[in-house]
């Protein structure tokens, strides 16, 4: 078999795409085939009033960005969401976590709309809850469950964050993960961390000093995690075994490659990266971070992006003056954030208009009580913003 080399990034905003680095590429989701798409977008939102209210997420396509009431992470959307109390529907151009979010944030007579229900998380679905529960029997087996306190990625599924509740956890974000860990920590001398495991390794390796080798990795595929008992016993982090699809790709070998090639370069990333990753990086921190940060950079700046590529070109797109390149050998949008597309987007606002209320998204009551409890928890803490 011929083996071609691809160039170490086949990204470029300008003439060579074979040799530019950038954010375009030549793989571009193409437009939408239907030319009356944005019109009609346009016409069901105005016909809609303000009885609808259009989330979208930082990493969704342009062609649904333009139609959001507000951009934001996840729960800023959510609690966006709920601070719109008058707005009969909420139409969450995000993932499925991010809708049921808004939807234990809002009022019961709101109804949240997910527009293409396929629209999910490979990271919230590597912690499936009857895994969480044998995980957490063990700990009990192993006599080790009375100190352990449950901690919650944002990215994780309802029932994910009524577990924690039940078992007086708590939900984090990104930006205040440390915080979050070190209230956990008050509580008891372990962290079950769910469900993303490089965050969780590098808050408590970079934030609070814990030794690497008290990290330990919870398996839910192999017996008993994977891990002895005296392995649990000596740590500190059990980290589930999880991970962004996307954040995970970033190599610390195209970071050097970077900084050979492009001068004053600063590698900016996000924590859900691998700790090789982040360790190489200039910066690290969540999504409004990184986009407050290149914002208030001087003109001339340059920047290599690690998050997902949606967000780093409509950066590159908004500051021309600056550089901006992409933390990836090859393209690296978020494929279940790209399902909420302007087709999807316009049937569901099209169907509302007609009086048909499409792809609700509702957790059941229970549920609501617990992942609320552990959401107010973190609320409750004092000092950081709450932002993915």
């Amino acid at each position: 078999m011929t083996t071609v080399d691809l160039p170490l990034l086949p990204l470029g905003r300008g003439i060579d795409l074979d040799s530019e680095r950038g954010v375009e590429c030549p793989g571009d989701l193409p437009a939408a085939s239907d030319p009356s798409l944005v019109a009609r977008a346009r016409a069901a939102k105005e016909a809609l009033g303000d009885r609808v209210f259009v989330l979208g997420h930082h990493y969704q396509r342009d062609e649904v960005i333009q139609f959001a009431d507000v951009t934001g992470d996840s729960f800023k959307l959510a609690r966006d969401a709920a601070a719109r109390p008058d707005a009969e529907f909420i139409v969450f151009c995000g993932v499925h976590f991010m809708a049921e979010s808004a939807d234990i944030l809002t009022s019961p007579a709101q109804r949240v709309i997910l527009p293409d229900l396929a629209a999910g998380c490979s990271m919230a679905d590597m912690a499936r809850l009857l895994q969480v529960e044998k995980a957490w029997a063990a700990l009990e087996e192993a006599g080790i469950a009375d100190d352990v306190v449950p901690v919650t990625y944002m990215n994780s599924s309802a029932d994910i964050k009524a577990f924690c509740g039940r078992h007086g956890g708590v939900v984090c974000t990104s930006s205040n993960a440390q915080t979050v860990l070190e209230w956990a920590f008050e509580r008891g001398s372990k962290v079950l961390f769910l469900p993303d495991q490089h965050l969780g390794r590098n808050t408590a390796v970079l934030k609070l000093g814990i030794p690497l080798e008290r990290n330990v990795v919870w398996d839910p595929l192999k017996p008993d995690g994977g891990l002895t008992r005296e392995q649990l016993e000596d740590a500190t982090m059990i980290l589930w075994k999880g991970h962004c699809s996307v954040h995970g790709r970033f190599s610390p070998d195209t970071i050097g490659e970077l900084r050979a090639e492009i001068p004053n370069l600063q590698v900016i990333v996000h924590p859900e990266c691998q700790h090789e990753v982040v360790l190489q990086a200039d910066l690290v921190g969540s999504t409004e971070f990184i986009i407050t940060t290149i914002e208030n950079a001087p003109p001339g700046s340059a920047f290599a992006v690690g998050t997902e590529l949606n967000l780093v070109q409509r950066l590159a797109h908004a500051h021309p003056d600056k550089r901006i390149v992409f933390l990836d050998r090859n393209v690296c949008y978020c494929s279940t954030m790209n399902r909420i597309d302007l087709p999807h987007l316009v049937w569901a606002l099209e169907s509302l208009v007609a009086g048909d209320v499409p792809n609700v998204i509702e957790v059941d009551p229970d549920t609501e009580h617990f992942a609320r409890l552990a959401l107010e928890r973190m609320l409750e803490l004092p000092g950081k913003t709450h932002k993915d």
